[in-house]
């Protein structure tokens, strides 16, 4: 159990900021959930004729950068800007007197540098592909570690930096990055999540469209619908979630608030199709992230699930879900992607995010848009369209999965207030 590990192994959440396209703060999405309010709106992008759906952030993109940085750089990096300033405020952490290289910063991504090879090729094409009129700034704009490093630039961070490429299962895994490093005594603060700029590829959508996975609704609040006979695919979104990590050691002797313990975590690799997911490999992730946690299925409270709104894609977590869960009627499962669509490297840790505040106020936010459930995605736990409340939240499993088969689980467990948990 992760109370029988020394206290400078023990890795909790102490700061967290966010943008999602209903919400620029934890206070404010949690809100949205709560009061089933979508941010999924018309969006229009190269080549193709007709708007598509999207999930839009509109956080304040100068807030923490000049017009000139943000120039120069992107817009996952300005997400992730955005976002690592704010969780640090909110971490309360003395930052000016902080050891920046003993700082890390750990963002998982989907992918990253279509959307300024894309943009550029468009540009060049308007003046016959001379390369004379190709920035300067491509190189540095488009390499992988460029949303981590625009953070380390921003908030003059000496500390390692990198992302991690694990496509959807990304959020998730900026997470176990950023705990495996404190565990190794690498840092001593971790800023982690995952962040997203799929909306400003057009690429990402033809490709959807193309597999007759891009879903459609003439009331774009209702568009995705995981779960439901009526789905038609995915929604595509951008946003950011990234928290200040720190050892239990740390954190209490700063006196730091404390959101929650990180208990527990797996990854594995379905190791089957480049885009059709294992029910089977899904299970086993569960239960090795329970196992490493101490812990059984009876104890999870809230299931955070993945369900994208393919057919498939739901399906497949379905049994998955069923296979570690059973019938068992304690643990509420809910899916955030219903609200502000996929939003791809941010999608793991905004749906994580968006569930902690269920540590104090005891409810759990709904599957909004789940009017008739497929019978093939038959779980009698999700909460539908109203929230639940529920008698107590102690344990959180978040599930987040990806192309190409990759995997990803984590727990989060509920921080005795006594002690520095913020929830009561």
């Amino acid at each position: 159990m992760p109370e029988q590990l020394p206290d400078d192994e023990r890795i909790v959440i102490t700061g967290v900021g966010l943008a999602a396209p209903n919400g620029d703060s934890l206070t404010e999405y949690r809100a949205a959930l709560l009061a089933g309010t979508s941010g999924v709106q018309p969006f229009e992008t190269r080549y193709i004729k007709q708007p598509v759906l999207a999930g839009i952030c509109h956080f304040d993109e100068f807030k923490y950068q000049r017009r000139k940085e943000r120039r120069r750089g992107t817009r996952a990096g300005s997400v992730s800007i955005y976002c690592a300033n704010e969780a640090v405020i909110d971490s309360g952490i003395d930052w000016e007197n902080t050891r920046r290289d003993r700082v890390g910063v750990y963002l998982g991504i989907t992918e990253h540098g279509n959307v300024e090879t894309e943009n550029e090729i468009f540009e060049i094409s308007q003046f016959d592909y001379d390369t004379k009129v190709w920035s300067h700034h491509h190189n540095p704009r488009t390499v992988a570690n460029n949303p981590a490093g625009e953070v380390t630039l921003n908030m003059k961070i000496t500390g390692p930096h990198l992302t991690v490429g694990a496509a959807c299962a990304a959020g998730n895994a900026g997470f176990i990055q950023g705990l495996q490093m404190l565990r190794l005594k690498e840092v001593d603060m971790a800023i982690a999540g995952g962040v997203s700029e799929s909306i400003h590829t057009f690429g990402i959508f033809a490709s959807f469209a193309s597999q007759g996975a891009l879903a459609w609704h003439e009331d774009p609040a209702k568009a995705c619908r995981p779960f439901d006979t009526k789905r038609n695919g995915i929604i595509v979104a951008e946003g950011g979630g990234i928290c200040t990590l720190e050892r239990l050691t740390d954190a209490r002797e700063r006196g730091a608030k404390i959101y929650g313990e990180i208990v527990g975590y797996a990854m594995n690799s379905d190791a089957s199709d480049f885009v059709l997911p294992s029910a089977t490999r899904q299970a086993e992730c569960i239960q090795l992230a329970l196992n490493k946690a101490g812990l059984t299925a009876d104890d999870i409270d809230i299931v955070s699930s993945h369900a994208t709104a393919t057919e498939q894609g739901d399906i497949e977590e379905s049994k998955a879900l069923k296979a570690a869960f059973g019938e068992r009627t304690t643990v509420a499962i809910n899916n955030t992607k219903s609200y502000i669509g996929h939003a791809m490297g941010a999608a793991g840790a905004l749906e994580l995010l968006g569930n902690i505040p269920s540590f104090g106020d005891r409810i759990a936010h709904p599957t909004i848009n789940l009017d008739e459930q497929d019978p093939r995605c038959e779980l009698h736990q999700v909460v539908a369209n109203r929230p639940r409340h529920m008698e107590k939240v102690e344990y959180i499993l978040n599930n987040s999965f990806g192309m190409l088969g990759v995997n990803s689980v984590l727990i989060v467990k509920k921080f005795p207030a006594e002690q520095g948990g913020v929830y009561e």
